[in-house]
């Protein structure tokens, strides 16, 4: 994997600014993704951070960078339980609903509508994409808006700074491992 890829895809996760990212990448075979997690999840673990696959190509991988403490925080959510619950997952223990969603998308599913709440979208909008049928929302910017627009347009502007920030740092030499920030 490579490292300009997951700073581009993940950069507000690695600042601690957002649940996680998921990215499609390309390897070349199964050795190369597994031995590029390992290197990753030993960087940032140590950050509070965890690198997974949801789901295996031919020649890519769907990969999940998260924040387990952040995860637990999100879907502890009334409005997201309740999300998670209807469609089989059990909020009490994130890493559950982790293992369901890479079930899901294992048979076939592209991407459920719940998988916003992986990545620290707000429940309301998640919930407002599935009852609109991802149809009629306020505005589209990282995801489609339907609860608080003003706060959505807050988040997508501090996203885009953060990556530019963190990009530029990286091609500046900055290493991983310092653009991670620790969170416990």
């Amino acid at each position: 994997m490579h490292e300009k890829l997951l700073v581009q895809q993940c950069a507000p996760t690695l600042s601690g600014l957002k649940t996680g990212n998921m990215f499609s990448c390309p390897f070349k075979d199964d050795a190369e993704m597994k031995e590029s997690l390992r290197k990753y999840n030993r960087i940032f673990t140590k950050k509070g951070l965890r690198v997974l696959p949801l789901r295996k190509g031919k020649n890519s991988s769907l990969i999940y960078v998260y924040r387990p403490s952040a995860l637990s925080c999100d879907l502890a959510n009334d409005v997201a339980c309740r999300i998670l619950n209807e469609r089989g997952y059990n909020c009490e223990k994130p890493q559950l609903c982790i293992k369901k969603l890479m079930n899901k998308l294992k048979k076939g599913e592209k991407f459920p509508h719940e998988i916003g709440l992986f990545l620290g979208y707000p429940p309301e909008d998640v919930e407002g994409f599935i009852n609109n049928k991802a149809q009629n929302c306020k505005m589209v910017g990282c995801w489609k808006v339907y609860g608080d627009e003003n706060a959505a347009k807050q988040k997508f502007e501090c996203y885009k700074k953060c990556t530019a920030a963190c990009c530029k740092k990286h091609e500046n030499g900055c290493p991983l491992d310092k653009l991670a920030v620790c969170i416990a």
